[in-house]
């Protein structure tokens, strides 16, 4: 890695599953002097090549249903220094609430002017969120509905416990006897990310199984407001 007052010159990861569109954003990168230091076409390789090199940042634009926000959620895991952030095609809302609380640090469209993502690279490096300007005012909605949130839910033990706006719309689809890989075909996201958020309602909850979850979450529903 550079030396961290040489923030001009960052070092990247790129992971990209097109590989023309990898082999443009990296021409893009270093012809501003970004350090492409691997590249990656796949989730397990991204997170391998990040853990391998260490980078700055690792530019994830892998465009599997819900690749980049695990990939954003795992790098950051093994990673603290390492800022993801991801390139998307989608401008839903909860995409981008779900990449921020995966982790990353960044979440910008394709549609980014080249120049712009060089100038973004360098800012998250420095530590700097970077969201798409008509994007910023959704996530800061999201997170006041979220706060607004009534506290109602109680564990096991019966400590206050808040779940996230995805962890919820899991744990509904639970509720209703879906199987794991259509909420994860439903939600847009991996099966793996769909485990990953009903293991975080276990743990909140303190319960041992989804289908104390589910009762617990049911108790609540029918419990007089």
């Amino acid at each position: 890695m550079v030396d961290a007052t040489d923030i001009s010159h960052p070092t990247v990861v790129l992971a990209d599953d097109h590989s023309a569109m990898r082999a443009g954003i990296r021409r893009v990168l270093e012809s501003d002097g970004i350090q492409v230091v691997a590249e990656a076409s796949t989730l397990g390789e991204a997170v391998a090549a990040a853990t391998a090199h260490r980078p700055d940042v690792c530019l994830l634009a892998l465009r599997a249903p819900g690749e980049a926000i695990e990939g954003a959620a795992r790098i950051s895991e093994l990673l603290p220094q390492t800022k993801v952030v991801i390139l998307s095609d989608s401008d839903h809302g909860d995409d981008l609430f779900d990449a921020l609380l995966a982790g990353a640090f960044g979440y910008l469209l394709t549609s980014t002017p080249p120049g712009r993502l060089s100038h973004t690279i360098r800012g998250v490096a420095q530590g700097e969120a970077a969201l798409p300007r008509l994007a910023a005012g959704r996530v800061l909605r999201k997170f006041r509905e979220h706060a607004r949130a009534p506290q109602t839910l109680r564990s096991r033990s019966g400590r206050g416990v808040a779940l996230t706006s995805r962890e919820l719309e899991v744990m509904a689809l639970l509720q209703r006897g879906i199987p794991t890989a259509e909420i994860a075909a439903r939600l847009r996201i991996t099966t793996v990310t769909v485990r990953r958020h009903v293991s975080a309602v276990l743990r909140k909850l303190e319960v041992p199984d989804r289908q104390s979850a589910v009762e617990l979450l049911d108790a609540v529903r029918r419990r007089p407001q």
